[in-house]
């Protein structure tokens, strides 16, 4: 019987990271679980998956330490040998006031960068000697509509998520062709990020956002793992693309 498949995904405790890491076990990939605070979501989201019938290794770690990084893929090495499959969705944002630069602290600004992009390249370096081990092994990153296009959202998200557009896309160049890198864009997502990000305004916001969608909805934690696992499955000649998962909002406003 051959090796099951093998994959990482960071911020892996709930929304999209919980949704891939449920996509991946269902296709036969046994899954390390990241989480940094949520443990109880991130041990649920783990039990979820060894009823998929996955081997789970959950670890506990804050991407932007990277001697943490460090010994998580020690763990992840010894309980697996090997990863065939690296999600980067660690993330986090700041606050402040719409177009008030006054309103946003500068220790915020450090720490989502810190998160989002020195994260994502700390732990891609510090796979690479087991995904190299791997079978047709493959990166995919979590980006964002506000890294490719403007919004209200807080100017460190926006530009940590541009950031990871570019490191997509250099990682790509520097990896290939042993190992394709792409990554996901989202567009305006249902449930806990979008509910804290608008707070009261968020049943009115996302409403008028799905009317003004070709598809008439939002996008789900769902339709982003859908998209994950076809690039990590299905597309074997793509690499340093960023997919755009939005219903079409951007393409016709």
């Amino acid at each position: 019987m051959p090796d099951r498949k093998t994959a990482l995904v960071t911020g892996a405790a709930t929304g999209i990271g919980r949704s891939i890491v449920l996509a991946l076990a269902r296709a036969g990939y046994d899954v390390a679980v990241n989480y940094a605070s949520s443990e109880a979501a991130a041990r649920e989201t783990a039990a979820a998956a060894g009823k998929l019938g996955a081997k789970t290794l959950l670890v506990g770690c804050d991407v932007s330490d990277e001697t943490g990084v460090r010994a998580m893929l020690a763990q992840v090495g010894e309980a697996f040998g090997r990863l065939d499959v690296l999600v980067n969705n660690a993330g986090t944002t700041a606050r402040w006031k719409p177009k008030d630069l006054e309103s946003l602290a500068l220790e915020d600004w450090d720490r989502v960068f810190a998160v989002n992009v020195r994260g994502l390249f700390q732990v891609t370096r510090a796979a690479l000697p087991l995904l190299r081990k791997g079978t047709d092994p493959c990166i995919v990153n979590t980006a964002s509509i506000v890294g490719l296009r403007p919004g209200p959202q807080p100017l460190p998200y926006a530009a940590s998520k541009a950031a990871v557009v570019n490191l997509t896309k250099t990682l790509a160049w520097n990896l290939g062709p042993e190992i394709r890198v792409n990554a996901v864009a989202p567009g305006w997502m249902e449930g806990d990020w979008m509910k804290r990000m608008l707070k009261d305004k968020y049943d009115e916001l996302m409403g008028k956002r799905a009317k003004a969608t070709p598809l008439k909805r939002c996008v789900t934690a769902g339709d982003v793992a859908e998209t994950m696992m076809s690039l990590i499955e299905s597309n074997r000649f793509v690499t340093g693309e960023v997919i755009v998962i939005d219903g079409g909002y951007s393409s016709s406003t």
